[in-house]
């Protein structure tokens, strides 16, 4: 009998070893000067500098089901952006600039070009904003995923000034919503997509002239990044919200002080074509439709009535959606659908 190996326990080490130098090569045009460690260390180290009463903001987060849409179409290269840039704009609600990432990615077998193509939209996205990946995992785990399927998830660690931290206690009664428009589904709802869709690469494939494009590429339409576009606007925000699962109704009440309720105008901003194509195919009722989507809205402001001119002044693709209601139910979310609050 032979002697075992990792090799056939399905763990390929050399193969470890190429995506681990493919990682280093990509991280480090990363780093910024407060890096201190090359990857490969136990732990990354980053000096904090610049701040007078820094406060740390950290998240986590992974890009769900859009994974299968990626795999099913041998395309890996934008899931990374979706990945940094939804944890990026997890922490801008607070009003944190990202200091450093790290990420996870699992498989079922290593494959380092696979690996590579999704370390470059990583990495890619990490620029974008001046957040340097000093770290991370790759896991090959046989009999846990099956070959061909992984996982991806990201960490981010950014920091506020403590008399600029935004959460929302400001709000008030009378302040306005504001949406600024998302690139699609982001990172959001594709478990329902799948269920109406398929992810047979015919149905991926197929073209749709709504789109004026293929439903695949559509779908794997990176998660928007709002860091540049909300930073000068920050001090005139009084509460942001990522506008993630769940949609508008989940995701506003998390920043609204007890007692308050959002009022939102449906039909106040543009609808994209893919959720009136997601609504048609699987006859899905508006309401629900509202309930998992983000609808074309990525990111919400709330901001004082005398501040909406400055405001979307900054920001120009802005929407005033809504405004801020006192809570007369149990609803901290009203939808009003052409008129009529939803039920």
């Amino acid at each position: 009998m032979d002697k075992l190996t990792y090799a056939a326990a399905g763990v390929n080490l050399e193969a470890r070893s190429d995506a681990l130098r493919i990682i280093t090569k990509h991280a480090r045009s990363t780093f910024r000067p407060e890096v201190l460690t090359e990857l490969g260390f136990f732990g990354g180290l980053f000096e904090l500098k610049g701040y007078q009463e820094p406060v740390l903001v950290s998240s986590t987060d992974g890009v769900g089901t859009k994974l299968s849409i990626a795999s099913a179409l041998a395309r890996d290269n934008t899931i990374g952006i979706d990945l940094v840039n939804h944890c990026v704009n997890d922490i801008l609600t607070c009003g944190a600039e990202p200091l450093f990432f790290l990420d996870y990615i699992a498989m079922g077998k290593l494959r380092p070009q696979q690996v590579e193509s999704i370390i470059i939209g990583i990495t890619d996205a990490c620029r974008e904003v001046g957040c340097p990946l000093i770290g991370g995992e790759t896991a090959e785990m046989p009999g846990i995923y099956r070959e061909g399927d992984y996982d991806l998830v990201g960490f981010i660690v950014g920091a506020v000034e403590k008399k600029s931290i935004i959460n929302g206690k400001a709000i008030q009664v009378g302040d306005v919503i504001l949406g600024l428009p998302s690139s699609g589904l982001h990172t959001n709802g594709y478990s329902l997509v799948r269920k109406i869709f398929t992810t047979k690469p015919q149905a991926l494939n197929t073209f749709y002239q709504e789109l004026d494009r293929t439903l695949g590429e559509e779908l794997l339409e990176p998660h928007r990044c709002y860091y540049h576009l909300i930073r000068p606007a920050l001090p005139l925000v009084k509460g942001i919200a990522h506008i993630t699962g769940g949609g508008l109704p989940a995701n506003l009440p998390r920043v609204l002080p007890q007692g308050l309720a959002a009022e939102i105008r449906v039909g106040s901003w543009s609808v994209p074509p893919i959720f009136n194509l997601i609504r048609e195919k699987g006859d899905v009722d508006e309401e629900e439709m509202y309930r998992v989507f983000n609808m074309g809205i990525g990111m919400v402001l709330c901001c004082s009535p005398r501040d909406v001119d400055v405001l979307m002044s900054v920001l120009p693709q802005a929407r005033l959606i809504g405004e801020v209601v006192e809570q007369k139910g149990n609803e901290r979310v009203i939808m009003i659908f052409w008129g009529k609050a939803a039920k």
